[in-house]
């Protein structure tokens, strides 16, 4: 009997239940909860809410909670699948954050509606365990300097991008649209309030190669993307140097042009710390052999002038890992590119690509080096509403696995993905209310926030 009494006290202990036959995790110890509401209007308001497992180890999970307030109602939820009966609320891990290792956290959070006062809820349970870890945490404390600065030149270190500390770290920024097409965006003025205002860590330079790109004047956009190379240094930012391939699909069409481009840039650059090389924005209709053949030819030209840069590779099915088509990350697990230092690009666009993709995310993060280089608010053909649950689900999931990304667009391109109104280009302002779009507004909020490099 005493021995069954141990199996079960083990068996609640590991689950995290509270029970009156086991050292199951306290209510004092066994879990934080911090419940942000981001945003409010009118009758809504976007809530935020970080569960920190403090005691052991949990494999699948659920959040509890009572709404303070007869009028406060779920509408849409992410990261978790939301329910709600009467005022009582449940949240429960889906499967790429199911597990809670102690000391690990999940971001989760809905879109409610509210009637009369909206009051934050205070009493959270996690498996039946009452939260009473402190509800609310100091934010990050600013570092001193600018991103560069402060991190150095990066590297990978396991499955991360990490500082000169050997810290991982997480970079946000904007990508700028095609640079042939748009280049009136991207002067003093617009990097000044990408840096200075939205506090930007980095910038992709999308050089697209075809459609009156690099191929129709090599010399010309290899300067210019030097020029704003350059620029953001000045401001110290990284800058994601983009080759920015997309039609056609294979990126040995134009491997002769890759070769001479970073070799060039690459040469050029060496001796500075905020260069990121990005070698094949979207292979599409091609296979993940032969886009590591790609990679294999063009990353010994990059080494062979900067040996310490980090690079980045895309992948299948417009750098979905496979996903878009039909396929997953096991490809690229099974078969790596043959070169260190290196990160493997993951987009998305978050109307059109949701739980598949997000699971497929959150389990290659354990196994592979991710930079989401490029990403959308809004649909794949850059069009459409802003889908800012899906949006809000996505940049949390980055957040918590540390994965940097750059949003597609810092442009006033006629486009909803765009983060500027259309005429922006043409004046002076990159900042106010009044010129930035839906997603233009949401992305500067959350790029804004402090960072959290760390330095020891």
């Amino acid at each position: 009997m005493k021995r069954l009494f141990a199996l079960l006290a083990t068996i609640a202990t590991l689950l995290g239940l509270t029970a009156a036959f086991g050292p199951a995790a306290s209510a004092a110890t066994g879990c934080r909860v911090e419940y942000t509401v981001t945003s409010q209007w009118t009758g809504g308001f976007q809530a935020g809410v970080k569960i920190t497992n403090l005691g052991a180890p949990v494999t699948g999970w659920t959040l509890g909670f009572a709404m303070p307030d007869a009028g406060q109602k779920v509408a849409q939820g992410w990261n978790a699948t939301w329910s709600q009966s009467g005022s009582a609320v449940t949240a429960v891990g889906v499967d790429w954050n199911r597990t809670l290792a102690t000391g690990a956290a999940a971001d989760v959070g809905f879109t409610g509606s509210f009637t009369g006062a909206n009051p934050k809820p205070t009493a959270f349970t996690l498996n039946g365990v009452a939260c009473t870890g402190s509800l609310e945490e100091p934010p990050p404390v600013p570092v001193d300097g600018t991103p560069v600065d402060v991190n150095g030149q990066l590297h990978v270190c396991g499955v991360n991008l990490c500082n000169q500390y050997d810290r991982p770290v997480q970079l946000r920024g904007m990508s700028t649209h095609g640079i042939q097409w748009f280049s009136e965006c991207y002067n003093a003025a617009s990097l000044d309030a990408l840096a200075n205002d939205w506090k930007s860590d980095l910038l992709r330079i999308a050089m697209y190669v075809q459609e009156d790109g690099y191929e129709t004047d090599p010399a010309g956009f290899t300067g210019r993307v030097n020029g704003l190379v350059d620029m953001a240094e000045a401001r110290g930012m990284y800058a994601l140097i983009d080759f920015h391939t997309l039609t056609p699909g294979d990126p040995n069409f134009n491997l002769d042009r890759a070769k001479t481009f970073f070799a060039s840039v690459a040469a050029r650059n060496a001796g500075k710390k905020n260069v990121i090389y990005e070698i094949a924005n979207e292979p599409n209709g091609v296979s993940w052999s032969a886009i590591k053949n790609y990679a294999e030819q063009v990353i010994p030209v990059i080494r062979a002038a900067d040996p310490d840069a980090v690079v980045i590779v895309g992948t299948r099915g417009w750098s979905s890992l496979g996903v878009s088509d039909g396929s997953n990350e096991s490809e690229v697990v099974s078969n790596p590119v043959n070169a260190t230092n290196l990160m493997y690009a993951f987009h998305f666009y978050a109307a059109s690509h949701k739980d598949a993709y997000r699971t497929t995310l959150g389990r290659a993060a354990s196994q592979l080096p991710l930079f989401v280089t490029e990403f959308g608010t809004v649909s794949a053909t850059g069009g459409g509403a802003m889908d800012r649950a899906s949006t809000t689900a996505w940049l949390d999931l980055l957040d918590q696995l540390k994965i940097s990304y750059a949003n597609w667009t810092y442009s006033d391109a006629p486009e909803s993905s765009a983060a500027f109104q259309p005429g922006t280009c043409n004046g002076g302002d990159y900042s106010s209310s009044g010129v930035l779009t839906e997603s233009g507004a949401l992305l500067k909020s959350r790029i804004s926030t402090a960072d959290s490099f760390p330095t020891s």
